[in-house]
């Protein structure tokens, strides 16, 4: 443990990316192997579960510490980190280092135990830490008590400095990894051994955003007849993996779903062995693409049911191949991927390709991203000669979404962030008019605003804040601000009646007053232009 508690602190104490990659390659090179595997885990941001309710640990806090529970929410919210403001308060936290056991230990038996005792032994075990641990020990402890291990360490860090210590490439490693079972000393050496597993995705490649084509952005881009330009679906992306008469269905972020749609996985395994194809996972029927929230429905089941299947049928919008006949293609530019995926589907109708769209200026594709069919949300432009890439590459592939919707929302409670926003209310609540006069919630909004917008904002919160309850503060309906958002559908979790993805703020409405704000009708009528 004492090597992962030195790596969390040369971690937590720089922000040079080449620093963090020297303490890396210097822990994964001298690690014991079952612990490293769950640094691997952690840092990546598996693993992240909660055992005890960060509102316990305030409160037994302050009755070890014999101080108001007050006080102890106030310096939790100026810190704006609870392991933190917990090592700073603790009697011990001058003490040195020793005190840990290890992390295996506690992730695997310890934690786990505790979670499951009744709050008396809960916090009975807590006090015996507490006694002991110096400030390091009980940052970290609490960490992974609750399940926060961020120490800005980027997956392709973490990669990258596996790769450079095991001396195997990059693709490699995060080949293995989207695919890592629970952490252990098998899993790690068999991890720097670099034998291969036979239904592994490759790792994605990833688009770049783009906000608008501007006139010295599109001088860089070059003419869009050296692009291919797709929709960009409103689904799930997904490999399709066809090795050894067996086949897998990986989403993006490393998950298997292939139990999740039996009917996919019953159509693919007509393709050959040594297939894999990459593109969006979506519900259609009928040539009707149905909302990301019938997805859902279905990535969230565990058993599927002919009904289900007959209700919500899936379909894979492939534009992709990258193996074929056992044969790695990624190094081959697009335009040769895309005429052989074009042979492939000739010979195996059942694969849906995604469309190309024929365009000849850059007017064409702003009027295409502008007006997407039902399922899109805008525009893909890849590169004709761009390879099949790891992560997120600049320059090769980009997304264009369309214009998101946006309503002009009043903000009625603001809470504090946290990290470097623990001093500013930034997480903000906003609603709409309903038919009564009301002002009803509808969305939160975290981000939008600079840091002087935001300092404004918490000096007139502190100012006019008019009920507390916890850490949220009612403010009156004052300011109105313009929230833009991707989708939006009925929802009866929802007070307005709706449910809006990604909210945002776009920007701060000094020039209108509350009463002019929008109103639930507004949503509903922006619903009819969603699915």
């Amino acid at each position: 443990m004492q090597h992962f508690l030195r790596l969390y602190r040369a971690l937590d104490q720089t922000q040079s990316q080449n620093a963090k990659l020297a303490a890396l390659c210097q822990y994964f090179a001298e690690a014991d192997p079952h612990e490293a595997a769950w640094v691997v885990e952690l840092l990546r941001g598996g693993h992240a579960r909660r055992f005890v309710s960060p509102r316990k640990l305030r409160v037994w806090l302050a009755e070890y510490l014999s101080l108001p529970i007050e006080l102890v929410e106030e310096c939790y919210h100026q810190v704006g980190d609870l392991s933190e403001t917990i090592a700073l308060l603790l009697p011990n936290r001058h003490r040195s280092d020793g005190q840990l056991p290890s992390l295996p230990f506690l992730t695997e038996e310890e934690f786990p135990r505790v979670s499951q005792a009744s709050e008396e032994d809960q916090r009975a075990w807590l006090l015996t830490y507490w006694e002991k641990l110096s400030f390091w020990e009980a940052f970290l402890f609490h960490k992974l008590l609750l399940g926060a291990m961020r120490v800005g360490v980027a997956e392709g860090l973490v990669i990258r400095a596996l790769a450079e210590t095991f001396q195997l490439s990059e693709a490699h490693i995060s080949h293995k990894l989207t695919s890592a079972g629970k952490p252990s000393a098998f899993f790690y050496e068999h991890l720097r051994s670099g034998i291969e597993e036979s239904l592994e995705p490759y790792p994605f490649f990833l688009a770049y955003p783009v906000e608008e084509l501007g006139a010295q952005f599109v001088d860089k881009l070059g003419a869009p007849s050296d692009y291919v330009v797709e929709w960009k679906w409103d689904g799930v992306r997904v490999q399709v993996v066809c090795r050894g008469g067996r086949v897998a269905l990986w989403s993006r972020g490393g998950v298997c779903i292939s139990e999740s749609f039996p009917d996919l996985q019953a159509r693919f395994q007509l393709l050959p062995p040594g297939t894999v194809v990459d593109g969006e996972l979506l519900i259609a029927r009928e040539g009707r693409i149905f909302s990301f929230a019938a997805l859902q429905r279905r990535l969230l089941r565990k058993r599927i049911t002919p009904s289900l299947l007959q209700e919500l049928p899936a379909t894979i919008f492939v534009y992709d191949i990258l193996e074929w006949e056992g044969q790695d293609l990624r190094t081959l530019p697009l335009m040769y991927r895309r005429a052989l995926l074009e042979e492939v589907a000739k010979r195996f109708p059942f694969l849906e390709l995604s469309a190309r769209l024929s365009v000849e200026s850059w007017e064409e594709v702003e009027r295409c991203r502008a007006d997407p069919p039902l399922g899109a949300e805008g525009v893909m432009l890849k590169r004709k000669d761009s390879p099949y890439l790891t992560g997120r590459r600049r320059g090769y592939w980009w997304k264009y979404k369309r214009v998101p919707f946006s309503v002009d929302a009043v903000l009625v409670y603001a809470q504090r962030g946290h990290g470097r926003r623990s001093g500013w209310f930034t997480d903000l609540t906003f609603a709409l008019w309903n038919e009564k006069g009301e002002l009803v919630t509808f969305a939160k909004a975290y981000s939008g605003l600079t840091d002087a917008e935001m300092q404004e904002l918490t000096r007139w919160v502190r100012s006019h804040g008019v009920e507390k309850v916890g850490p949220v503060v009612k403010v009156p309906p004052v300011w109105v601000f313009e929230i833009g958002f991707e989708g939006i559908q009925p929802s009866n979790r929802h007070k307005c009646g709706y449910a809006v993805r990604f909210p945002r703020i776009l920007r701060w409405r000094r020039d209108k007053p509350p009463q002019e704000a929008d109103t639930v009708q507004v949503l509903a009528a922006l619903s009819q232009h969603s699915f």
